[in-house]
């Protein structure tokens, strides 16, 4: 079964998705984050087949997430290191930690906390704007700049829908 491509939308989390939506890619940017940068440690970290990591990498580095430097000329290695973009995805893995402690989690707890590394605290991250947490009843979206007929007509239907539930409820 072919994969729905994504990079034809206006959507930017669509955007996203094309770039960092296949799951392997995600752990992939996770273990990179934690310091892994060598073929071989991601393989032993992931249990990835070496054809799907090389895929994932090679794409990963296509999108400028990671940059290959080589390590050893003889042979020839490579290691992957995050860039300022691929770094700029820490926020999205710790959400994704926190929804899956929250949401998945066995009942004897999170297997995975989130610590400060200096003091190894625990970290209770939490999503905000100008130091005041974000709730989903304050947010909306709306057709920025760049957006075209398509998503501009979409953004009208969801007004629409608002206010017909606004005006039934």
């Amino acid at each position: 079964m072919q994969r729905t491509r994504f990079d034809n939308r206006e959507c930017p989390v669509a955007q996203a998705l094309e770039i960092i939506g296949e799951w392997w890619s995600l752990l992939i940017i996770r273990d990179a984050l934690h310091g892994l940068r060598r073929f071989e440690d991601f393989q032993a970290s992931l249990g990835i087949a070496r054809n799907m990591l090389s895929r994932r990498l090679k794409a990963l580095v296509a999108a400028g997430i990671l940059e290959k430097h080589a390590y050893s000329q003889r042979p020839l290695r490579h290691e992957y290191r995050l860039t300022a973009k691929g770094r700029e995805l820490l926020p999205v893995l710790v959400s994704l930690l926190v929804w899956g402690n929250r949401w998945t989690a066995p009942a004897a707890g999170p297997t995975t906390l989130l610590v400060d590394r200096g003091t190894g605290e625990k970290l209770e991250p939490y999503l905000a704007a100008a130091g005041t947490p974000l709730r989903h009843d304050d947010l909306g979206l709306a057709a920025g700049p760049g957006a075209g007929p398509e998503t501009r007509a979409a953004f009208a239907l969801i007004r629409e829908a608002a206010r017909a539930r606004h005006t039934a409820g």
